[in-house]
């Protein structure tokens, strides 16, 4: 009976999976304080990749309001920050969004600096969406076995840029036409 279950669950997971995704992600680190700032990410081109060739970008739209604009998956990602705002909006004819949260400690928002007088550390590889690391104002540790930028732990604006999926006009929908819609 256990295994129907397992079974049951693994076969709805296929079949609800989402295909929603991003090209790109910023992320904006200011500090206020010595371990205190708040952190900005930019989500640049939300989009919804086909599944099987069928275009499920409404199911991917509505995913998107229900479980990070109006929802909790922001906050249960970053579960030691506060004050934090969601917001989408529209830039160049893609649909964008951003989200800003204050924190009162690095590991709030998965910065690590070993003492006060090692540099500021920011992991690429440990992000949920499998993102790749494109640019920094700090410094990239080799990529080969260590994609983790490194700042002056003197630093106070820390900036980096990913990339998570390609945008291909043949297997992606935009997501700015529901946008556009639901505002």
């Amino acid at each position: 009976m256990k295994l129907v279950k397992i079974v049951l669950i693994a076969v709805l997971a296929f079949f609800v999976s989402s295909c929603l995704t991003v090209e790109k992600k910023k992320y904006e680190f200011e500090f206020t304080g010595k371990s205190t700032g708040t952190l900005t990410i930019t989500y640049v081109n939300l989009f919804s990749q086909m599944d099987d060739s069928l275009d499920i970008s409404e199911e991917d739209f509505d995913e998107l309001i229900e479980d990070y604009i109006n929802g909790t998956s922001i906050e249960d990602e970053f579960p030691l920050a506060t004050n934090i705002k969601k917001e989408l909006y529209e830039e160049s004819g893609k649909l964008n969004g951003k989200v800003t949260m204050d924190f009162t400690s690095l590991d709030a928002v998965r910065l690590y600096q070993f003492d006060k007088k090692s540099p500021i550390c920011f992991n690429v590889g440990q992000t949920i969406d499998g993102e790749s690391f494109e640019s920094s104002n700090g410094t990239l540790g080799n990529s080969d076995y260590m994609n983790v930028v490194f700042w002056s732990g003197k630093a106070k604006k820390l900036e980096v840029v990913t990339t998570v999926d390609a945008y291909d006009e043949e297997d992606c929908v935009s997501l700015v036409k529901q946008y556009r819609k639901w505002k």
